[in-house]
């Protein structure tokens, strides 16, 4: 007979399980404030208490394209100050946190919220990068390069200075 034991879940996958609640019952809204998520962390009672914790976690802890400090998830992407949303993949993120978690290993949820993970899975398919200032220059890289196919970049040069004489 197998006996199970209830663990206590962790910090990080409570700050995210809540977020992907809010994203789920609010599918509209692009992010949420630290507050919100940490209120909805509250309500879903899945501690005796809210840890203190939680805060941190949704503040600093968990989010990626923020400087790792000691935490280094990438659960949550920071939209704009105080607003976060799940981090997707794709998003910009610190490069100390490169190879972190990004999602709760279902084992070590309440099977209630397992379900979350796979709604994650179709809810981050295909989302548009936010964030960075640079995603639309990133996605220029390499256009130009059939530019210069046929000639070196000198003579390139040379000639489109001819036109301005």
């Amino acid at each position: 007979m197998e006996i199970l034991v209830e663990r206590e879940v962790k910090v990080a996958d409570e700050v995210w399980i809540a977020t992907a609640l809010l994203h789920r019952e609010q599918p509209m809204r692009e992010d949420f404030a630290v507050e919100e998520i940490v209120e909805r962390a509250r309500q879903e009672k899945l501690s005796d208490t809210l840890r203190p914790g939680v805060y941190i976690h949704a503040q600093m802890h968990c989010v990626a394209n923020r400087a790792p400090n000691p935490g280094r998830y990438r659960m949550l992407f920071e939209t704009r100050p105080g607003h976060r949303r799940l981090y997707c993949i794709g998003d910009p993120f610190d490069p100390r946190r490169d190879g972190s978690k990004m999602v709760p290993v279902a084992v070590e949820i309440p099977e209630k919220y397992r379900p979350l993970l796979q709604w994650y899975g179709q809810w981050s398919k295909g989302r548009p990068v936010t964030g960075s200032r640079f995603a639309a220059l990133l996605a220029l890289e390499g256009s130009g390069a059939d530019i210069w196919r046929d000639e070196n970049g000198d003579e390139y040069l040379n000639r489109l200075r001819e036109e301005w004489e």
